[in-house]
This record gives C-alpha cells, structure tokens and sequence, in this order.
C-alpha cells in the first residue's frame, strides 16, 4: 500500500510546492511509483509540472465536488514513467464553500485516494498555505505529513498553529497521523542565521528534521516557469542533488521502519 504524504506549511514561501514537485519527481526517478495531488487552488504544483487545463481530463475539484473518481483524474508519465499528477483548477478556491454542508466532508479526498493506494509507492499532497477545509481533507486522508521550515527569521513562528492543527486531526479524524519530518529549506550555509534556524529545529523536533537540507539555488527557483522538475532543469544543481538525496532519505527510512 502507498504511503500518502501531506506536505503542509500555513505560510507561503517556505519551499512547500517546490517540495512536492521535486521530491515527487526524485521519487520516480528512485523508480518508486508517485502520485502527486495538487489541492492548492494557486496550482503551482500544476505549473511546475507544465501541465495546462485539460477539458477531457478532471481536476482535483471535480473530483472532491462532483464525485468524479480520482483514477479518472491521473495524468500518467509525466516526465518519467513512474509519476502521475492529479492537477488542480481555479475552480478549488470555491470548493471550501461548496463542501461545507457535506457529511463527512473532511475525508472526501481520503475516501478517494483510498481507492488508489495499491497503485502507487508514494501518494504526496500539495497542500494549501492555509489551515482550511482543504488542509482538513489533506491531513485526514495521510498517513504523515512532512513540514518545510524556511531557513530564514521568524521561521519557527507560527508552526504551532499547524501543529494544533495536526493534533486537533489525530484527536478526532485520522489517529494515526504522524510527523513524516521537518525539511529545512533555502539553507545557505554562510549565514549565520541559517545554521541558527537549523540549529532551533533540530533541537525542538529532534530526529524528525531530516539530514537532507535543501540549499538556496536560483536554478531551483527557475525551474517552475520552465515548466520541469529540477532534476530536468539542471540535475547537476544543488537543488537537483538536495532532492535527489531527500528522496533516498525517505526511501531508506521508510525501509528501515519495515524492518523494525
């Protein structure tokens, strides 16, 4: 059964969606069959990829609205044989609204990924920068969720509203949800203040940081308009090899955990 990853931050500009591109990305390239599952009405994990609006194919939205099967919703190889995207629409910024009165309306998307799990290795969900009904959905259909921190001031602040959140699901919706990690983010390591940050993070959360930290790389920053996952861009970059290694990282704990 796949392991489904939500991967959440409430503030933007902390590496959340060039997470989810990359690592998804890096993941296939590993050879493990991965999902990755746009919910952020912005669609940046969708543009990332270089996928446009396809009228013959549903997105996210339809499928947590309008009952459409998340099968129907997969976009297969794209870029590698082992990734799929279910993309996301403008149409999701009014989904909130319009789940409102559903019963059960914070396991939709779990109900649906339920359906695929045995297809995949990895299942990762891009969610929003916000702590709604979305995120909601998100963290109740995962089995984890992993955490960019950005290695800049006031970085630390505000994760204890997303951690409430994570409790408030593991009391009442999914008890099973776990810290998959902490990923720190645009290090740079000649700032003293990056080495403070990682330094802050490693002792709060202990072993849940991961070794890997993803450096400040410009090529990272320019892959989305280019439409590719930085291991195409340039897979000699730093950001190309900080994922590649996240990905390994995650493949051989995840290994290690089975054996335990």
């Amino acid at each position: 059964m796949g392991r489904v990853i939500a991967i959440a931050n409430q503030k933007g500009g902390v590496g959340k969606t060039t997470t989810a591109i990359n690592l998804g990305a890096s993941l296939a390239i590993a050879e493990r069959k991965t999902l990755v599952i746009d919910c952020d009405p912005q669609g940046n994990a969708t543009s990332g990829f270089g996928l446009r609006k396809d009228l013959n194919t549903p997105s996210v939205y339809e499928c947590l609205v309008n009952g459409q099967p998340l099968e129907a919703a997969l976009r297969t190889e794209v870029h590698f044989p082992c990734l799929s995207v279910v993309s996301a629409s403008r149409d999701l910024i009014g989904a909130e609204v319009e789940l409102i009165d559903r019963a059960d309306r914070q396991r939709i998307l779990g109900r649906k990924i339920d359906a695929l799990r045995g297809e995949f290795d990895y299942i990762l969900i891009d969610s929003p920068p916000s702590l709604g009904l979305l995120t909601l959905n998100a963290l109740a259909a995962a089995d984890a969720v992993l955490i960019p921190i950005q290695c800049e001031f006031y970085a630390l602040e505000g994760l204890s509203q997303l951690l409430n959140t994570v409790r408030f699901v593991q009391r009442g919706i999914n008890p099973g949800l776990e810290i998959e990690g902490v990923l720190l983010t645009m290090y740079d390591s000649r700032l003293n203040l990056a080495k403070q940050v990682a330094a802050e993070a490693r002792e709060y959360f202990g072993g849940k940081v991961f070794d890997t930290m993803i450096p400040r790389n410009i090529r990272l920053a320019e892959a989305p308009s280019f439409g590719e996952p930085i291991a195409l861009y340039d897979v000699l970059s730093s950001g190309a090899r900080g994922y590649l290694s996240l990905a390994r990282e995650l493949i051989d704990r995840h290994q290690e955990a089975k054996i335990a």
